[in-house]
């Protein structure tokens, strides 16, 4: 008898454990708008003077093999 009753408990375990997995899992989780999923930002006008050459800030990104080595 007591292999049945840990027979039966065990089955209540599976069984009680197969609800809470369909519980948690048994549907689909709700669908999501493409609206909400993109977010829209207002780009920032091109700056002319970003691209002017500056003398004294150009070593900041000078990109050399001898420069890096200082030769």
């Amino acid at each position: 008898m007591t292999e049945r009753s840990s027979t039966m408990e065990g089955q209540n375990a599976i069984d009680s454990a197969a609800v809470a997995r369909q519980e948690r899992f048994g549907k689909l989780p709700e669908r999501i708008r493409f609206e909400d999923m993109v977010e829209e930002e207002t780009a920032t006008p091109d700056d002319p003077a970003r691209h002017d050459y500056n003398p004294e800030g150009s070593w900041k990104t000078f990109n050399c093999l001898a420069a890096d080595l200082g030769l």
